[in-house]
């Protein structure tokens, strides 16, 4: 079954007088419950297709379809809720809020949706043992190593009970031990969870491991 589907994508912007196209007409199929590896050299518009994907950024043109619903047709605050309720974001680097302990940083999204206090502890404090976390909870981004940090931006995703997530580049800052670690977690969660994954990454080791490979050249998908 289709989750998300885009038709002649395309992202521009101006510098000065110049033009730069980054996305130029993409046309893409991701089944729910898939794991799609995104790959390509840097600067070929894959962070772009994914904050696209996501709703954190507009396209100049075309449409992506979530569920058949055109995400780009939607007010503001109905794409605000799209992202806290149907997208879980995971970049390189984890953007935790350093004066939150783990367990607050997890919380924080379900609390900004509107769950009450002590369901988004609970789900939260749930999601960081789950991940074998479950000593960590008072402790602070600083307290952690980059492992466990990654671990708590990967859960701070899952609060929220996503379809989908999305996954920049989640092991660039990590050595190869940890970050392997980090992508046996998100096929756990593809599996056990059924949440789609749709993960960019330079590494053909992770890339072998998703059930469905798009590279990107030059703004386009060559081989979806």
């Amino acid at each position: 079954m289709e989750l998300i589907r885009t038709e002649t994508l395309c992202k521009s912007y101006s510098k000065g007088e110049i033009r730069v196209e980054v996305l130029k007409g993409i046309d893409v199929s991701i089944q729910r419950r898939g794991c799609v590896a995104i790959l390509g050299a840097s600067g070929v518009g894959k962070s772009t297709f994914l904050n696209i994907l996501g709703a954190l950024d507009r396209p100049t043109s075309g449409q992506v379809y979530y569920r058949d619903t055109p995400l780009f047709t939607m007010g503001e605050q109905s794409l605000a809720e799209f992202r806290n309720r149907k997208v879980g974001f995971v970049f390189q680097f984890h953007h935790l809020l350093p004066e939150f302990t783990a367990l607050e940083n997890v919380m924080l999204p379900a609390l900004i949706g509107g769950v009450a206090f002590e369901e988004a502890r609970e789900r939260a404090e749930g999601l960081l043992k789950e991940v074998g976390l479950g000593r960590r909870l008072d402790h602070r981004p600083g307290e952690l190593s980059g492992g466990e940090q990654q671990r708590v931006s990967l859960v701070r995703a899952l609060v929220q009970t996503p379809e989908v997530i999305l996954a920049d580049e989640p092991t660039g800052n990590l050595d190869s031990k940890t970050g392997m670690e980090v992508v046996e977690l998100l096929l756990q969660f593809n599996r056990d969870k059924e949440i789609t994954i749709v993960m960019v990454t330079h590494n053909e080791k992770i890339a072998s491991l998703m059930s469905t490979r798009l590279e990107m050249v030059d703004g386009k998908i060559v081989n979806a």
